[in-house]
């Protein structure tokens, strides 16, 4: 029984951390970044994402969902060309293995980004020096960027487009909230270029 009340109040508490942390998400700065990425599509501008851990598995997700999902809800009207640098164990293993493990996404990125291109980058610390670089690569090659950190209150370099901080110190939270991000402009992209009205959607 004791064990079991131990369970009941981690899980609760788990779960009132979740609603603490989405009362205080700005949700005008989503619809900016959202507008931000939109306009991007349909300029036909190049969009990377770039994150570790459970931030490669959002990476990853967010290709799926924008390539596959938007071009399909809005009959091919909205293209997306979204590329996850997290997505190749053979070649991030191949860069960390004869290069360094820090060069896994910029050394990814010389090969395809352009002048305009987008990068989206994640971390739950901020301090993930993979990230650190390909950020600071993106800003050199004149790129945008957007990064969403978890915990994080450094001073990023002010050419990073947007900046939105979570302000969670849970690794999963913070996760889970990057991927509803994810989701909530994905989705809102799909609707407004589809036939769906918004029940459809949600």
């Amino acid at each position: 029984m004791k064990n079991k009340i131990k369970q009941l109040e981690f899980f609760t508490n788990y779960f009132e951390l979740v609603k603490n942390t989405i009362e205080y998400i700005d949700i005008k700065k989503i619809i900016q970044i959202s507008d931000f990425l939109e306009k991007a599509i349909i300029n036909k501008k190049k969009i990377f994402v770039a994150g570790n851990g459970g931030s490669a598995a959002v990476a990853n997700h967010f290709l799926c969902d924008f390539n596959k999902g938007i071009k399909i809800s809005s009959k091919n009207k909205m293209i997306p060309k979204v590329y996850s640098l997290s997505n190749s164990i053979e070649l991030i293993t191949a860069i960390s293995n004869d290069i360094n493990y820090e060069n896994i996404f910029d050394f990814q990125l010389e090969n395809h980004a352009e002048k305009g291109d987008i990068l989206f980058a994640m971390s739950c610390s901020g301090n993930s020096k993979n990230i650190n670089k390909v950020i600071s690569y993106a800003i050199k090659k004149k790129m945008k960027v957007i990064f969403f950190t978890g915990f994080s209150n450094k001073n990023f370099n002010k050419k990073i487009s947007f900046h939105y901080n979570i302000n969670c110190k849970n690794y999963g939270i913070t996760e889970d909230i990057f991927s509803s991000f994810m989701h909530l402009i994905s989705q809102w992209i799909r609707f407004k270029y589809s036939n769906y009205n918004s029940k459809n959607i949600l």
